[in-house]
């Protein structure tokens, strides 16, 4: 080491136990080692050999698009990359995930997650790498997420024998819905894990920017269902019915009042009645109909309300329109509790984002309704999710959300996130090893 750094390190050593704001002399040091790491990560990812290759996987993945527990194929893919690099890895996990692991195995562990599934959805772009699967897309940005992630996996890689930890690499299966984080979870594969961090594309931010923000950043998200059983007839005669239509009608204005008169207006909650299903001709009165939604929610203890009242409001209002219900709240899809982001992974995270990008291209997002299983994580260990924009500037105007059969990306997202994720768990372990 050259004797002025050396010479710097001890002062440095020397002033954070000597006065009460220690913590400013360590991060100074830190910010250099992780300002440099960060320099030598972007190279590395600029290179277009490594750009082309990233962009080869995505679109491997996205011309072969797989649902929830059913991404063998991806798996494969995944499998495939990480023997190439030579990256050991524990598979199957929560039936079609995996888990890969580089470093020596010391503590601490970080984690880097990526899901991996698509959604049922006929994509309607028209471009060469289009999905060969009649009515299923990417239509999320998993292909992306699980590019950058091998991405990082190739730069980490390259630095083994510094890391002063482990780095685990966490593809999981099953987002969309079917809450494949809990699985995860459930059978050990993060047990140990000190802290996790991801990413998910966000198509209304441009490429190279990012956002987050400590605290809830995203919804809990539950779903419910119910049939409501009257009794059916002519519509000309409706006084010899018992009309679940008029029954149902009232439960969804009733159901409203939950958020506009039962919640504190400054607690975030949604509630959504999306489909009525019930009777065909115009001129019967159906013996039942069923309906349902979703809803969502910042805390558990808003779960729980809501849950409750869904059920309370529903029977209560069949009761009055001389009806029956049964209410269903779906709990084998598993609901997702928020996504809360550490406050000190985030603050990590956001520096190392900060240095990666410059200060202007790190916002802070505003907390949103959508739900993501992230949140399973959140519970269990410190983490913090980020969203990484992928809008091409000059086609801002066009872009389409997420779920959308129109979803494109900017591969020029793809090094920027697998470098910022590589940058954030090597500088988490060095800040964990000086700490």
């Amino acid at each position: 080491m050259n004797p002025f750094r050396m010479n710097l390190t001890l002062i440095l050593a020397l002033l954070s136990t000597s006065f009460p704001y220690n913590s400013w002399a360590v991060h100074t040091y830190l910010g250099s080692e992780t300002e440099s790491l960060t320099r030598e990560l972007v190279e590395w990812a600029r290179q277009p050999e490594f750009l082309d290759w990233l962009r080869r996987i995505r679109r491997k993945i996205h011309e072969y698009p797989e649902l929830s527990f059913q991404e063998y194929q991806t798996n494969q893919l995944i499998r495939n990359e990480l023997d190439s690099l030579g990256i050991k890895y524990k598979w199957p996990v929560a039936k079609t995930g995996l888990v890969a692991t580089i470093g020596s195995g010391a503590k601490p562990w970080f984690g880097l997650r990526a899901d991996m599934d698509a959604l049922p959805i006929q994509e309607l772009v028209d471009w060469e790498c289009k999905s060969k699967i009649n009515g299923k897309m990417h239509a999320c940005g998993h292909d992306a997420h699980i590019t950058m992630l091998l991405g990082a996996a190739r730069l980490i890689q390259n630095r083994r024998d510094k890391l002063k930890g482990t780095i685990k690499l966490v593809f999981q299966p099953a987002e969309e819905g079917f809450a494949g984080a809990s699985y995860m979870l459930e059978e050990g594969a993060l047990d140990g894990f000190q802290a996790m961090f991801g990413l998910h594309v966000w198509p209304f931010m441009p490429v190279g920017t990012i956002g987050s923000r400590p605290g809830p950043i995203m919804a809990g998200s539950s779903r419910f269902t119910a049939i409501m059983q009257g009794k059916g007839g002519h519509a000309a005669i409706p006084h010899k019915t018992r009309d679940p239509i008029l029954a149902v009608s009232m439960a969804v204005l009733a159901l409203q009042q939950l958020v506009s008169r039962e919640t504190d207006p400054l607690e975030p909650r949604v509630l959504s009645v999306a489909f009525v299903d019930g009777g065909q001709a115009g001129n019967v009165i159906p013996a039942s109909v069923r309906f349902g939604g979703t809803f969502r929610f910042m805390t558990l203890e808003g779960y729980s309300y809501l849950k409750q009242r869904i059920k309370e409001i529903i029977e209560t209002q069949a009761g009055v329109h001389q009806c029956s219900a049964t209410v269903d709240f779906m709990e084998e899809m598993r609901p997702y509790p928020p996504t809360i982001n550490d406050p000190t992974i985030y603050d990590h995270s956001k520096r190392v984002g900060e240095i990666l990008l410059g200060n202007n291209s790190v916002q802070h997002s505003p907390a949103m309704m959508a739900a993501e299983d992230f949140g399973f994580y959140s519970q269990r260990m410190a983490a913090a999710l980020f969203f990484i924009g992928t809008q091409n500037k000059t086609t801002a105007s066009a872009s389409k959300g997420l779920h959308s059969p129109h979803f494109t990306i900017d591969e020029e997202v793809l090094p920027i996130g697998a470098a910022l994720h590589a940058a954030v768990a090597i500088s988490y372990l060095d800040t964990h090893f000086l700490s």
